[in-house]
């Protein structure tokens, strides 16, 4: 191989494959272009989009994979097709979180300090999504939203607390599926992120929790719709607890430092000091008892992932508690980058050698 062996595994191991990848190609036309490079090369380039959070093009990625990180990167995406068979991650958030989660860790090892904020950012964008999913059975799918949502949702009814933008978000998400694919592609661009807004509004009503009982972070819902209401008590409380949870975090401080950053001009870009700050004000806030002591992340049962080393410690394990399940760093990226080392001929536990 023309690139030197020690610098390739010095590169994989610090999940430079970007690097990798350019390497590769300044090896191909001086070796004549080798298939282990070329399929190499073509790897590196798959686990750099997947680490930029190319999300719009994962299916495009998977599908030129046949593996079990390509599956579980699949289950990952949104649909491009508003009926897409596969509906990944309108069907379950849990897969793009563990890939979201493995981004901030990564990230966190090759020192990129606005990539850390810029993902936990994207974190707080679905996570209300998240903490409804087990709920409604899915991620807020529009081919599923008109089975599971009735009375007021996407009306007109003043009786409804939701605003102008909460109300043209459920209107849209009943038919976004039933059109052409421009219109699907414009309902997950513009209104998507902010379904959970809207659902956050019916999961806080009247009739499950009192005021004063838990902290305050946004509108509640006096009159309650069916659909929140079949369930019982216990559900409602343990929903509206998780997405309290949710938007803690969504106006938390590490949230809030994504918005001063990059301001341009070389200034804004958040130092590491900054962001453990960020971080440490967020755990504060996310692990304040509530005067009811039903605070989901302090519960003696909470669900755990294993995740040792987190960049933002107990971040893996707020996810798990907005979702009622343990979640944590998945494996697709570095999947990749044992299957680079693999195709280059070495273990892809071990160092390459000469």
């Amino acid at each position: 191989m023309h690139a030197p062996q020690p610098v390739v595994a010095a590169l994989l191991s610090g999940h430079w494959y970007d690097a990798v990848a350019a390497l590769m190609a300044a090896s191909i036309p001086a070796t004549g272009a080798p298939t282990q490079l070329v399929e190499a090369q073509k790897l590196a380039t798959a686990a750099k989009r997947v680490l930029d959070l190319d999300a719009e093009d994962f299916s495009t990625i998977a599908h030129g994979f046949d593996t079990d990180w390509a599956h579980d990167l699949a289950d990952a995406c949104f649909p491009i097709q508003p009926r897409d068979k596969q509906r990944g991650a309108l069907k379950s958030l849990v897969p793009l979180y563990e890939l979201m989660l493995e981004v901030v860790q990564l990230r966190s090892q090759r020192h990129e300090p606005l990539q850390v904020v810029v993902t936990a950012h994207l974190i707080a964008e679905y996570l209300a999504h998240l903490a409804w999913e087990p709920t409604l059975g899915h991620a807020g799918d529009p081919v599923l939203m008109s089975r599971s949502v009735d009375g007021r949702w996407g009306t007109d009814d003043p009786d409804c607390p939701h605003n102008s933008a909460q109300r043209a978000t459920a209107k849209r998400s009943l038919n976004a599926s039933d059109g052409d694919q421009p219109g699907f592609t414009a309902y997950l661009d513009r209104f998507h992120s902010r379904l959970g807004d809207a659902l956050s509004v019916c999961a806080m009503n009247h009739e499950s929790v009192d005021a004063g009982e838990r902290p305050d972070v946004g509108e509640t819902c006096p009159n309650p719709c069916p659909f929140v209401m079949r369930n019982d008590y216990a559900h409602r409380r343990d929903l509206d607890a998780r997405v309290r949870l949710a938007r803690i975090y969504e106006g938390s401080p590490i949230v809030a430092l994504r918005h001063h950053a990059p301001v341009g001009h070389f200034f804004g870009v958040p130092s590491v000091a900054e962001i453990s700050e960020a971080w440490l004000r967020t755990w504060e806030k996310l692990t304040t008892p509530w005067n009811d002591g039903e605070n989901p992340l302090l519960a003696a049962d909470a669900p755990r992932a294993d995740s040792p080393d987190e960049a933002l410690p107990g971040l893996s394990a707020l996810v798990s508690a907005v979702a009622g399940r343990p979640i944590g760093p998945g494996m697709v990226i570095r999947s990749i980058g044992a299957d680079v080392a693999r195709t280059l001929g070495h273990d892809p536990n071990g160092p390459l050698e000469d």
